[in-house]
């Protein structure tokens, strides 16, 4: 039973448990508030029917025998009428008492007291009416004497030696009862002071258990979201007393198996995306691009083309220089344009035929940021992808466009363009970040790298009618310093 009880309090929730210890307070207190109040009540009630007897007793006028005689000698010497006498009043009110006597008392004794009373005021009555009666009869003075003096004066003596022993009775309970009532004001001392003391042993007990219950699993819980926060993730909650507590301890270790899934993703793609990089600059340092470009320079030469060695030189050792770039990841838009240039200039030599190129882009962009090889993966593909697909001269612009918060970059071709299926299918891989095609990888890491140092909200945007041109726009905020 009492493990059935433990249980049923371990798992129990925070504000039952709260509630019991209320109850545990509350059932003495209220245990012993009964049991003074009930005795309390019974002492007062009978102190308080003493009381009324000896109120009601009081009544009794203490002259009621030397009234009553006086009054009863008047009427027989004549010197009042039998309508002018007030024995019939004097009798009710003696009555009246004797029955609110009756009303109160508690004793025997006093009831048959009251009872022998009664019968006096019955006797007091018939010699009355005897003397009335003589006295209607005629003048029987000697008669009526005698009556007053036998059995009047007798009986009214008698009357009031029974109402005195009657008070004097009552007073006498009434002194102990307040005996009693000390006795009992004593032993509801003395059992206050033993529940007071229980209950301080209850209040001990349950002011100390029933939080430390409640707290114990919570400094549990916030020693192991300590360890998480210093870095131990290998660390779980083992709680289940309590339907709150037990909840936040499967919540907490799933929030921690979640970190772990994150830190984990997190870290692959911080490889992944190095990787993306690391091949994105490799693919710009291409050897094919170098080879090709040494060998146009060695026509060149082989040409007399001296000027033109010269120039395809100067471009070369620029645009390897913005690659390399000592290692800064993040340059100014003067600087990426540069390297653009010196690409197209390069590509112009060889596809001279073909290739025609523009960049209009103010100088008032030129102090913002991009990330390093941004604009000139885009030109690349606007070249294989575009234009050399495309029979004709073929023309590349690279400009930009304002916004309010942000600006574009556009490098438009007149190449051959994307399908609209495909179009959908390039828009998809870069929003949802899944690759398509290898054809897209460079777009892919473009916009990858713009969001990973710029935000989500930028990153490019393309544009493309099927034969007739293709405009991939790149959009920046106006950072000159990152945060």
């Amino acid at each position: 039973m009492r493990q059935k009880l433990k249980q049923l309090y371990d798992n129990s929730t925070l504000a039952t448990k709260i509630r019991y210890s209320y109850f545990l307070l509350l059932v003495p207190v209220l245990a012993f508030s009964i049991f003074c109040f009930y005795n309390l009540w019974i002492v007062n009630r009978n102190y308080e029917d003493m009381l009324d007897s000896t109120a009601a007793a009081s009544e009794f006028s203490l002259d009621f025998k030397k009234d009553f005689d006086y009054e009863t000698y008047l009427l027989i010497v004549e010197n009042k009428s039998i309508e002018e006498s007030n024995l019939d009043d004097m009798l009710s009110d003696a009555k009246r008492i004797v029955n609110s006597l009756e009303e109160v008392t508690n004793s025997r004794d006093n009831r048959e007291r009251l009872d022998s009373a009664e019968k006096y005021l019955k006797n007091l009555e018939s010699y009355k009416e005897r003397i009335e009666e003589n006295l209607r009869e005629g003048n029987k003075y000697e008669d009526n004497m005698e009556i007053w003096e036998n059995d009047v004066q007798i009986v009214t003596s008698l009357f009031r030696e029974t109402i005195f022993q009657y008070i004097y009775y009552e007073i006498s309970q009434l002194q102990q009862l307040r005996a009693e009532y000390q006795n009992v004001f004593l032993a509801t001392l003395g059992f206050l002071l033993a529940a007071m003391a229980c209950i301080l042993v209850v209040i001990i007990y349950v002011s100390y258990h029933i939080p430390l219950s409640i707290t114990r699993p919570i400094r549990k819980l916030s020693e192991v979201t300590d360890q998480v926060a210093k870095g131990n993730l290998d660390v779980r909650s083992e709680i289940k007393g309590g339907i709150e507590v037990s909840m936040l301890s499967d919540s907490l270790n799933t929030m921690i198996d979640k970190i772990n899934e994150l830190i984990e993703q997190v870290t692959k793609e911080q490889i992944r995306l190095r990787k993306a990089e690391f091949e994105l600059l490799q693919s710009q340092i291409n050897p094919h691009f170098l080879y090709n470009t040494l060998d146009a320079i060695i026509w060149l030469a082989e040409a007399g083309e001296q000027k033109k060695v010269v120039d395809m030189v100067g471009s070369l050792s620029e645009f390897f220089r913005t690659s390399l770039n000592r290692g800064k990841d993040i340059i100014t838009i003067e600087e990426e344009l540069n390297h653009v240039r010196s690409y197209l200039e390069i590509q112009q030599v060889r596809y001279q035929d073909i290739l025609e190129y523009e960049i209009c882009v103010p100088e008032e962009f030129n102090k913002y940021l991009i990330p390093k090889i941004t604009i000139q993966p885009l030109v690349e593909n606007a070249l294989y992808h575009g234009i050399k697909n495309k029979r004709g001269q073929g023309r590349i612009l690279v400009k930009a466009e304002k916004e309010e918060k942000f600006f574009y970059i556009q490098i438009e071709d007149n190449g051959i363009g994307i399908k609209e299926e495909r179009l959908e299918q390039v828009r998809a891989g870069i929003r949802d970040r899944v690759l398509t095609g290898k054809d897209i990888y460079g777009l892919y890491n473009v916009n990858e790298r713009i969001r990973l140092n710029f935000g989500e909200k930028y990153g490019i945007f393309i544009e493309s009618v099927y034969e007739e041109m293709t405009v991939v726009s790149i959009a920046l905020p106006y950072a000159e310093t990152l945060s």
